[in-house]
């Protein structure tokens, strides 16, 4: 009797503290919807102007464009360098490896905000402050240690003696790596390029230091609209956001398993 009574009092905490984290962006996705010009709770009607303007607004345009080049290049960039320092970590044995791994996830302990301003000095003592070279670099900091993770637990679960098997009939390393490995660590590979983009996409704190005008990415621009303006906008943008960044996290733990790929449940 106890046991049972126990798991439902701890289901109904969970979904008490769930409700409660979610409860803000319950309030942004209904006054999205508001008519009037002035952002408030509950919406008095309800309207798709804000939704209209926030996909036709041209700063948001402009900075949608940047952030998916910035996504792009970083995520792609993260995913080979972060699955090289992942396969050489759990692989080998080398003098400083445990140094190297905790500079690897030091981005997790430093404020973005830190790292940006930080490279903000860099680029400009070398010329390149504020351009898209620097925008990449600053994400690829930040997002490196997640792809690392996403990686490293992957090729924990990878049986070693597929490999093994492999080079006892006579494959040379690289058919290893191409026919073996890599398409057993795809799920993991995968779902550290879709964190990676994900994080880089709505980066804000440290690409607030590392942009300009012209290369200001989607956050930045929403920043700087809420500076000017206090109508709902930001709200449905917000929504969009929201609703396509669980949408992408819902399909890629139907599809991958994210729960096993992040160590969360264990591999059957």
């Amino acid at each position: 009797m106890k046991t049972p009574l126990l798991t439902w009092l701890l289901r109904l905490v969970v979904m008490c503290v769930v409700g409660f984290l979610l409860l803000p962006a319950v309030v942004v996705f209904i006054a999205g919807f508001n008519d009037r010009a002035i952002l408030s709770f509950p919406p008095q009607s309800f309207s798709l102007r804000w939704f209209e303007r926030a996909l036709t607004y041209p700063d948001f345009r402009h900075g949608l464009r940047n952030a998916l080049i910035v996504m792009v290049w970083t995520s792609t960039i993260s995913i080979v360098v972060g699955a090289a320092f992942a396969y050489a970590l759990n692989r080998y044995e080398f003098r400083l490896k445990h140094t190297l791994e905790a500079i690897l996830m030091s981005p997790l302990m430093i404020p973005h905000f830190t790292i940006g301003l930080g490279l903000l000095m860099l680029g400009t003592q070398m010329g390149f402050a504020r351009t898209f070279g620097i925008v990449v670099f600053s994400h690829i900091v930040i997002v490196l240690p997640f792809v690392i993770r996403s990686v490293y637990i992957s090729m924990q679960n990878l049986d070693p003696r597929l490999e093994k098997a492999a080079t006892s009939l006579g494959a040379p390393p690289w058919r290893v790596l191409v026919t073996i490995v890599l398409p057993l660590l795809a799920p993991g590979l995968f779902s550290g390029w879709l964190f990676a983009a994900i994080l880089s996409f709505n980066e804000f704190t440290g690409s607030l230091f590392v942009t300009s005008q012209a290369t200001q990415t989607l956050p930045v621009a929403m920043y700087n609209y809420v500076r000017e303006y206090a109508d709902p906008t930001l709200a449905a943008l917000s929504t969009i956001y929201i609703v396509i960044t669980a949408t992408l996290l819902t399909i890629a733990n139907l599809y991958l398993g994210l729960g096993k790929v992040l160590n969360v449940e264990q591999s059957r």
